[in-house]
């Protein structure tokens, strides 16, 4: 049965209140107490209640909370067990905003649903609208599933400096206080945790006692930690997800019980992962779910374990039905499976084990959307359900009925400079929403929203973290997942507030404008896994196989940028498009030119530096932090735009000897240093030089000018591109 929530708001002049026979002109004017009744027992309604108290306060509405039981003869927040009548159109996680005898009526059928109701009043009053004039909307989440990726610091996927920077501020309850009330802010409604091998972080195994060295003490902190952050997830509409990868031990456990650490399929490694499972789930009763991917140490790549043979699709899929699966079964309660489809490769056999499962919640299939780089098309280009990325149908058709599909938007492309496109995430959503796709997942694998390592120390810092630093990023995301039919006017009153401007529209249509950039570089320069691009930065530090890979520097060099094939098809590479044009062939219609991009990118740039010049007269010290970072990405368009500009000239003069062309490109390529040259000096005077794959271990060589990253390190090699066009 539906439960109803009613939060109800009644505007009463307190009774005890006794009025002076001489009032004063300030005591006329105060406004009577309006009263919110609500169930008080409620954590993720308390959470939005407070937002409307704060905002009501801030308006100069005094307010008093009363909590509501039946039969009560004020009407507040109260629970119907039966259907709610008249509401059949209010989903789980909506919520109706309507009026009756002149009080403000927030319905919805969960707690969920209620808190994003009176997150969505407080937003209006806060933007200077009355708590009695209201426009009455009926408000249902586009997908169910809409969740953050973030990879923990310890038993790291990947590691090095970049990930050990964040050990002690993911220890840190606070961080994840503020990150979860900023999730229930933007909508966000799953929380999925990602690291090698959590078990042994949380529980000390009741067989494998010596799976883990913690002691007594050092357990019992563990376990607070855990617990708290589960519970806070909860309190705010949140379900909590550990993702592991699959076969991996810890270090302790392959001494004490003699075996390998990862790709060991002996059955005490089985009997192991089934047991922990079970066991994490009953100790743990606010955990929702468990994730598993079938990539890295399920003999998967060549060469991973010599000793043992390859493992087929069968053999991973029977591995995660016997351990993890039967793990879950066994417990004394259910949880949600997460079975990502990454190098899965055979969605029959995937599905096989899903229904054997027979779980009663329905199962989450995550696939990664263009692989690590989900920033750059809204067309489905690849996934990595295999090695060879080619998307398969199969895992959506025919269509399942007990699993769906959640898009994988990874963003391994900006981690320092601030990000919002609103237009992007709506054209997304609308290309590929479809009746097996459920939701999404954001976040990245090489980069943690938590210590901000990047920024001098200043004090216009007004953040703490990361993810705070890049707000507008999880807003925007959060929020369209939501309702893609949210305006744009409520992005643009987010700054409004936050910096005290007449109007937020400048500020956004600079973000829009700017971090077009990255998009249409991943679009335009294919590539595959995280560090095959890294486009804040024009870094190209491992080969995608999609072209030409020099061995000087991971910058994306002229040549590199000339011989490579585009990820999104309607593209055009700079080969295939001078050789067409040498060839006097026609341009098939529907396809995007080099020369069509550097044009746009021209015009991004312009539209943001006219933007930044509005807003920076009399802007605040972080207010000009953040115009310094559109300032960047203005500047990255322009170096984009010249250097496309520049390899179609260099390509023609390579295929006709035309020498004008040559001069063109290299008269391009002097304008793309000083465009260079002012993203350094922008740049240096806020940002740190920072890890990036220092520390990645791998059999293919890394560039070592990859290992840490300033923008301002670059300088040598867009210098290095006059020289190749010269030559």
């Amino acid at each position: 049965m539906q439960r109803q929530y009613i939060v109800h708001f009644l505007y009463v002049l307190a009774l005890s209140l006794t009025l002076p026979r001489v009032v004063s002109a300030q005591a006329t004017s105060q406004k009577p107490q309006l009263t919110i009744s609500f169930d008080t027992a409620s954590k993720p309604i308390q959470f939005g209640v407070s937002h409307l108290e704060k905002a009501l306060k801030e308006s100069g509405q005094p307010v008093r909370k009363m909590p509501i039981t039946l039969g009560t003869i004020i009407n507040g927040i109260f629970i119907v067990v039966e259907s709610a009548q008249g509401e059949l159109y209010i989903h789980k996680e909506g919520y109706r905003i309507s009026y009756q005898n002149n009080n403000l009526l927030i319905t919805a059928v969960d707690d969920a649903g209620a808190m994003y109701g009176v997150l969505d009043v407080a937003e209006q009053i806060q933007v200077g609208k009355s708590w009695k004039t209201l426009t009455p909307k009926a408000v249902n989440p586009h997908f169910t599933v809409r969740a953050l990726k973030v990879n923990l610091p310890w038993s790291s996927y990947r590691l090095g400096p970049a990930m050990d920077v964040h050990k002690d501020v993911c220890r840190d309850l606070a961080y994840w206080q503020r990150m979860l009330d900023q999730m229930a802010e933007n909508r966000f409604n799953v929380l999925s945790l990602w690291n090698v091998h959590p078990f042994t972080y949380m529980v000390k195994p009741a067989n494998f006692p010596e799976a883990n060295s913690f002691s007594p003490n050092e357990m019992a902190d563990w376990k607070y930690f855990w617990t708290s952050l589960f519970r806070m997830a909860k309190e705010r509409g949140i379900e909590p997800y550990i993702v592991n990868w699959n076969i991996a031990v810890s270090p302790e456990f392959a001494k004490a019980y003699s075996v390998k650490e990862r790709n060991d399929t002996s059955a005490v490694v089985k009997r192991y992962t089934r047991e922990v499972v079970t066991q994490i789930i009953n100790e743990y009763p606010d955990l929702a779910g468990i994730g598993i991917t079938l990539a890295d140490w399920m003999s998967n790549f060549s060469g991973t374990n010599s000793t043992l043979p390859e493992m087929t699709p069968k053999d991973r899929e029977d591995w995660i039905e016997e351990t993890v699966v039967a793990g879950i079964k066994a417990a004394n309660r259910p949880v949600k499976l997460l079975h990502r489809s990454v190098l899965s490769a055979d969605p029959g056999e995937m599905r096989r084990v899903i229904n054997n499962a027979h779980l009663p919640d329905t199962t989450l299939v995550e696939i990664k959307f263009n692989w690590s780089h989900g920033h750059s098309t809204p067309v489905l280009a690849l996934t990595h359900d295999s090695h060879s990325g080619k998307r398969d149908d199969g895992y959506w058709n025919p269509m399942p009925s007990n699993y769906r599909i959640q898009w994988m938007i990874r963003n391994e492309d900006f981690f320092i400079l601030r990000w919002g496109q609103p237009d992007f995430i709506r054209r997304h959503i609308a290309q590929n929403t479809a009746p097996y796709v459920n939701g999404y997942f954001v976040g990245s694998e090489g980069y943690t929203p938590a210590n901000d390592y990047s920024h001098v120390a200043s004090n216009h810092q007004t953040w703490t973290y990361a993810f705070e630093k890049q707000w507008l990023f999880y807003q925007l995301w959060g929020r369209l997942l939501y309702d893609p039919a949210t305006p744009d006017a409520v992005f643009e009153a987010a700054f409004t507030n936050r910096y005290g401007l007449k109007s937020g529209k400048p500020m956004l249509e600079a973000y829009a404008a700017a971090s077009q950039m990255p998009l249409r570089l991943a679009s335009f320069y294919g590539s595959t896994w995280d560090y095959t691009l890294y486009s804040e930065g024009f870094l190209a530090p491992f080969s995608a196989g999609k072209g030409v890979q020099d061995t000087v520097s991971s910058f994306i060099s002229i040549n590199e940028l000339i011989d490579h094939s585009t990820l999104d098809p309607a593209y055009l590479s700079i080969k295939d498009y001078v050789g067409q044009m040498v060839a006097k062939k026609k341009i098939a219609a529907g396809k995007m030119t080099p020369i069509a991009v550097a044009d746009l990118l021209d015009a991004d740039c312009k539209t943001v530096l006219q933007r930044v010049q509005q807003l920076r007269s009399g802007a605040s010290p972080t207010l000009v932090c953040e115009l310094a970072d559109l300032e960047t990405w203005a500047y990255l368009s322009r170096y984009f735009a010249d250097k496309l500009r520049a390899a179609v000239a260099l390509q023609t003069y390579r295929l006709s000897q035309d020498k004008t062309q040559q001069q063109k490109a290299i008269t391009y390529l002097n304008q793309c240093l000083r465009h260079w040259q002012k993203v350094s000096e922008i740049t240096t005077s806020h940002y740190h030089e920072v890890p990036y794959t220092e520390g990645y271990i791998s059999k293919e060589n890394a560039y070592k000018d990859s290992q840490r990253f300033l923008w301002s390190n670059y300088l040598p090699q867009v210098e290095r591109d006059i020289v190749l066009a010269k030559e």
